[in-house]
């Protein structure tokens, strides 16, 4: 189909020295944000890109059988507390989900915060909330336009009555509640540190209710790295308080506050080691979940009197098996383990002994648990690729566990016509990765099956099976839908996290276009057939994909991406993943970047697949100017008039977290439109996807 030419985009005289290298940036100009200039040039691509994507006649089939399946909803997971259940909850075309509780188990629910209400348009977000030990009161965090720049407030559970108390600038914060107030995580005022820095400088601060909140103590934080992730925690007792600091994704310290004795230094819980503990305080112990001499974790304990490392217990040993998370209940431990790469959930007695296990509805994901401390209940939500979440609480003693909330199926989606498999392909090291796939039960390998492939790898994050609408349109459509469980991971375990980060990011790469070959060559598709999607980390992914391997890949949807890896570290809360990626700021670290950098490595003369890249200005994540400049870059160099790169920058949304109904709706319905146009997926019926 014809289309609108590129927008010229100028070219600067832009070269840097990077340790002794000259890198061109031609389009460092696109680094400006808020100039007219960027914002006349975001309206040409807008509008060529809408050109395009409104014109392919399967869009609007697209759409409405996305509106469909999204329509399903979300759902969090249940937190039981003091007998009372609190749970999120978006339903319907509903643009944003609702914080509810209910007094027992069998109670009717009560909305206790409803953004949809609070703002009509839909763009205000609760982002997070964190209930009293009591269960009295809750406090929460709304922010507007998926900007995750969270303001916190406090309402009372039994009566809905809001609280005076209000603070500002608690993006991405945790909340810990004492009797009389709460301890919380909050990022500097603007203006009260250089420009930029207010993304990182994060505090723990004391709150009493109906304070003042400028005159909250200072308790934790200060004189530590400012790219330092905190976070806290305290006991339902009220006297400990357990400090943490992330050093990226491999590495924290923790220490212990004792209020009862203020006078005491903090005790130092794990400090300066190359691992990650975390857990909370109960029963006068400290209870961790680590990987410190377990990659693949183990949980254990000590006196809250001597919780240094070296008089650490171990209560439940580590295993092959990865333990992804564990709670506690008043006389058992919950813990969730993955078993290549989907969930098991097992009880046990406080010596680690007594296993039970909470039978899941099938093969599935099961997210993190939540025990209630003075009770016998666990909380868990369960999906998979053919079942919405489902949220439980079990009895930990018994492990029977009653159906909280379950969505509703999606109207006229086949699960029983469905195929699920997990499959193992050897990476380019010869690294066996296993791999999802995801299909229609009648659709056999035809080496033209269209195909999508996605994935992540990357901050110790696991893939596992979950429900995406998106897929489901897809594979109902006669689409194959592919996972691959790439290193840099979590899903076997901190070795499997550390192959994959710094300077060992190309396994990531690797793996994924293993997975691509392997499709492949067991003839499901080809590389007509096949494209790629990713977004934040996972676009940077697919950025890597798209400039190595562009012959193996008939399209490319690349979101919210991070692109320019020289350069990401100057952008909102980058700095935060200089851990996990390395900074071109270190001469060894700019060479790893500097030879994988999408942006740096587009080559004049390539013939790239078509690409779809979108991002959004209120991203207080990874910044627009990635996408921009590669999709100027892409445009510029590219002498085929069948290419096609595409941009589409949202003016009113964040990262993805937040975004109402109608937004998913369109951006997903641009996504797999343009996927199913250049992989040969089209319109055959109303509202449903086919085959040509």
């Amino acid at each position: 189909m014809p289309f609108p030419p590129a927008p010229r985009t100028a070219r600067d005289n832009v070269v840097d020295d990077v340790h002794g290298a000259k890198i061109a940036d031609p389009y460092r100009w696109l680094e400006a944000d808020t100039s007219k200039r960027v914002g006349d040039w975001t309206d040409e691509q807008n509008e060529r890109t809408r050109a395009v994507l409104d014109a392919l006649p399967q869009r609007a089939g697209v759409a409405r059988r996305l509106r469909e399946l999204l329509a399903v909803g979300l759902l969090s997971t249940p937190r039981p507390i003091r007998g009372r259940i609190f749970h999120t909850r978006r339903e319907g075309e509903q643009k944003q989900s609702i914080l509810y509780v209910r007094d027992s188990i069998g109670a009717p629910d009560r909305a206790l915060v409803d953004p949809n209400a609070l703002d009509p348009a839909g763009l205000t977000t609760l982002d997070w909330y964190y209930p009293s030990h009591d269960a009295r009161y809750v406090a929460y965090g709304l922010s507007r336009g998926g900007d995750e720049m969270s303001t916190l407030f406090v309402i009372e559970t039994a009566t809905g009555m809001a609280r005076p108390d209000r603070i500002p600038h608690t993006q991405r914060s945790t909340v810990a509640w004492v009797e009389g107030g709460f301890y919380y995580t909050v990022h500097p005022a603007p203006g009260s540190v250089p420009a930029g820095d207010e993304n990182y400088y994060r505090r723990v601060r004391f709150h009493r209710l109906g304070d003042d909140p400028a005159k909250d103590e200072l308790v934790f934080g200060e004189g530590r790295p400012k790219e330092d992730i905190l976070g806290v925690s305290t006991s339902p007792d009220s006297r400990w308080v357990l400090l943490i600091a992330y050093k990226g994704w491999a590495k924290s310290d923790l220490y212990l506050l004792d209020r009862e004795h203020p006078e005491r230094e903090l005790a130092t819980v794990m400090e300066g080691r190359d691992a990650i503990a975390e857990g909370f305080v109960l029963d006068d112990r400290v209870w961790l979940s680590t990987n410190l001499d377990a990659p693949n974790y183990r949980i254990v304990a000590a006196p809250c009197e001597k919780p240094g490392d070296q008089e650490w217990e171990t209560v439940i040993s580590e295993s092959p098996d990865v333990i992804q998370g564990f709670d506690r209940t008043r006389d058992r431990i919950a813990v969730l383990r993955l078993v290549r790469a989907t969930s098991r959930l097992t009880t046990h007695d406080l010596r680690g002994a007594d296993e039970r296990e909470i039978v899941l509805p099938s093969l599935g994901a099961v997210e993190m648990v939540d025990g209630d401390r003075v009770s016998d209940g666990v909380g868990y939500t369960f999906q998979s690729f053919t079942q919405p979440p489902i949220a439980f609480v079990a009895d930990a003693r018994t492990g029977e566990a009653q159906q909280v909330v379950r969505l509703a199926m999606p109207r006229g989606l086949d699960i029983a016509n469905i195929a699920v498999e997990q499959t193992t392909y050897p990476s380019r090291d010869g690294t066996p990765v296993t791999m999802f796939l995801v299909r229609r039960s009648d659709v056999r390998p035809t080496g033209a099956v269209p195909t999508l492939l996605t994935g992540y790898g990357g901050f110790n994050i696991s893939r596992t099976p979950a429900y995406f609408p998106g897929a489901a349109a897809w594979v109902e459509a006669g689409g194959l839908f592919a996972l691959p469980n790439l290193r840099g991971g979590g899903e076997y375990g901190e070795r499997w996290h550390r192959a994959g980060m710094l300077g060992k990011k190309q396994n990531v790469f690797d793996d994924f276009h293993a997975a691509a070959e392997a499709l492949i060559a067991r003839g499901w598709t080809s590389s007509r057939n096949l494209a790629v999607s990713g977004g934040s980390n996972g676009g940077l992914l697919v950025g890597a994909a798209l400039t190595q391997r562009p012959d193996l890949f008939a399209a490319v949807y690349c979101a919210v991406p991070l692109l320019d890896m020289l350069r990401y570290q100057n952008f909102r809360i980058a700095r935060f993943w200089i851990a996990e990626y390395g900074s071109a700021e270190d001469p060894v670290q700019a060479e790893w970047l500097r030879e994988y950098s999408p942006y740096h490595n587009v080559r004049a003369g390539v013939r790239y697949p078509p690409v779809l890249f979108t991002t959004a200005e209120g991203d207080s994540r990874v910044d627009p100017m990635h996408a921009r400049k590669m999709a100027a870059l892409l445009q510029a160099q590219s002498e085929d008039p069948e290419s096609v790169v595409l941009l589409r920058v949202d003016r009113d949304a964040g990262h993805g977290i937040g975004k109402p109904f109608d937004k998913q709706v369109d951006d997903l319905a641009d996504q797999y439109a343009f996927l199913a146009w250049r992989t040969g997926l089209s319109l055959v019926g109303p509202g449903m996807l086919g085959r040509e």
